[in-house]
């Protein structure tokens, strides 16, 4: 079921009051739910901060199955809504359907490209950022072996598998990476149970840094992580605090700043193709209070190097996307 979340405040009042009539936007998340702690909820909460400081308003949809994916995007274009962001790649096949159909609607997905006039379509290196944490990950090893979750086993998730484990190797060429995918099917991204299981049997493989790319599956991770006592990072949003002092870090997916972008920018959003990197800080690394004791100035100051690389173009982070090929890894 639809339902709108609406902020209203003086700015809202003034638009009004002058006669503006500004469409609405709407976001789509995917599946999981908006309060996954992770992808659909960064999302959702570039929404809600462009809301709060506008005094806009948003419609929002979680759905229940690919089905209403379609249904979804056709039932906000026709109700005016614009600009419709939807969270997730697997968006891509319905939007080129609907997109041709509703043609002075702008449409924003956000892990895909689709080529239409107008679609904006937001990627993000997130091989970048997972080579800064898997970094990381190996200077804060004392075993030398280290592990990753992954949620549905898509060339995307690889892409974050394959980026973590070369920047483990860059910062320990003798450390062990242990790599396993949740599933096959959309399922694989809200099965914190499976998420728990994989977590356990790499520890018992040595591993005592675990990093979760698996939406809601990496709730489950992160827990058996804590409740083993070895550490874990995080994906998109900034997970740090769910379990604070064991979370070592978060591959920040600014997810949140393309929507609120989006959403800024309302009708006037520009289409077409957009990236973002380290360069132009779509991804990264958190630290705050809940895990600053955890990172040492050698472990920043290594890391924060290689941003600089890549950001130069001196250090280039191997893309799984460009040719399905993974040299540090072996799934």
């Amino acid at each position: 079921m639809t339902h709108v979340t609406k902020f209203l405040g003086a700015t809202a009042a003034l638009a009004l009051s002058a006669g503006a009539a500004l469409a609405e936007p709407a976001l789509i998340f995917d599946l999981g739910g908006k309060f996954d702690k992770s992808f659909n909820e960064s999302a959702f909460n570039g929404a809600t901060r462009w809301a709060e400081e506008t005094g806009g308003t948003f419609a929002e949809t979680e759905l229940q199955s690919d089905a209403q994916r379609e249904q979804a995007l056709r039932r906000f274009a026709e109700a005016g809504n614009n600009p419709i962001v939807m969270a997730g790649f697997s968006f891509a096949t319905p939007l080129a359907e609907v997109a041709g159909d509703y043609p002075d609607t702008k449409f924003v997905i956000i892990d895909m490209v689709v080529d239409a006039p107008n679609v904006r379509s937001v990627v993000f290196n997130e091989h970048e950022g997972s080579y800064l944490v898997g970094m990381m990950a190996a200077m804060a090893s004392e075993t030398g072996t280290v592990s990753f979750v992954g949620g549905m086993d898509i060339p995307l998730i690889r892409r974050f598998a394959c980026g973590y484990a070369q920047g483990v190797l860059a910062a320990n060429p003798d450390a062990n990476v242990v790599a396993n995918m949740t599933g096959t099917t959309p399922a694989a991204w809200n099965d914190p149970v499976k998420g728990s299981e994989l977590t356990l049997a790499q520890i018992s493989q040595g591993s005592d840094v675990v990093f979760a790319a698996a939406g809601g599956t990496g709730v489950g991770v992160l827990q058996t992580a804590a409740d083993e006592g070895i550490l874990s990072i995080g994906v998109d949003a900034n997970q740090n605090y769910l379990h604070p002092g064991q979370v070592l870090t978060s591959m920040m997916k600014r997810v949140d700043n393309a929507v609120y972008e989006a959403m800024s920018a309302g009708e006037m959003v520009e289409t077409g193709f957009n990236v973002m990197g380290v360069a132009n800080g779509g991804v990264g690394y958190a630290v705050d209070e809940f895990n600053a004791d955890l990172i040492t100035e050698e472990m920043q100051a290594a890391v924060d190097a290689a941003a600089a690389d890549i950001t130069a173009g001196t250090l280039a982070v191997h893309d799984y996307m460009s040719d399905e090929t993974c040299p540090a890894l072996t799934f």
